[in-house]
């Protein structure tokens, strides 16, 4: 069974992936993007947080210690979570339409968005990919689920920080009456 479960994983992960490599085709034309350094940045902990979470954390035995019972429970909570997760990133991706980038980007004719999934939260997106990989992360069970968490918040919090300045300066007073009604990742907390 624990073979069906990290598959049940990776397959929403791929099917998430494919999605956004097409969906990324009907972005608008951009404006203004991030500097190279920073989305390698990004990348880097991202990436690194994959291979940690994917590949069972580079063999070191302490990142391998498992922390939550490994019970098709669990499991299947992890991948209802992680399924949740993605699905409310789509949701918010979809929602977005021509405005959304990979990249911290403002788009031609950029419009700012506040309703469906961004009337919650002004970041659907990465609370979608967060509560992905907490669920990818209860799945594995183990210690270094919980690394690749932390890496992906100081990944999507340093992305935050940048993308908030370029949408004051983009939208200046709208967006930051936009930043004191909803929260950035959490509803009512964060």
């Amino acid at each position: 069974m624990e073979f069906f479960y990290h598959w049940s994983i990776l397959i929403l992960w791929v099917c998430f992936g494919g999605y956004w490599a097409y969906s990324g085709l009907q972005a608008r034309q951009t404006q203004r993007a991030e500097a190279r350094t920073s989305r390698l940045t990004h990348l880097g902990l991202v990436v690194l947080a994959i291979v940690l979470i994917g590949f069972g954390g580079f063999g070191i035995g302490l990142l391998t210690r498992r922390i939550l019972p490994q019970s098709g429970t669990v499991q299947i909570i992890g991948i209802a979570i992680a399924a949740l997760g993605l699905l409310f990133a789509v949701w918010a991706r979809v929602h977005l339409g021509p405005n959304w980038s990979g990249t911290i980007t403002i788009k031609t004719d950029h419009d700012l968005i506040r309703t469906g999934p961004y009337a919650l939260v002004r970041h659907p997106i990465y609370t979608g990919l967060l509560v992905g990989i907490v669920g990818t992360a209860i799945v594995s069970g183990e210690l270094r689920g919980v690394l690749a968490v932390i890496l992906i918040f100081i990944a999507y919090f340093r992305k935050i920080h940048i993308e908030e300045t370029w949408l004051v300066g983009q939208f200046g007073t709208e967006y930051s009456e936009y930043q004191k009604e909803v929260r950035a990742l959490i509803p009512f907390l964060v």
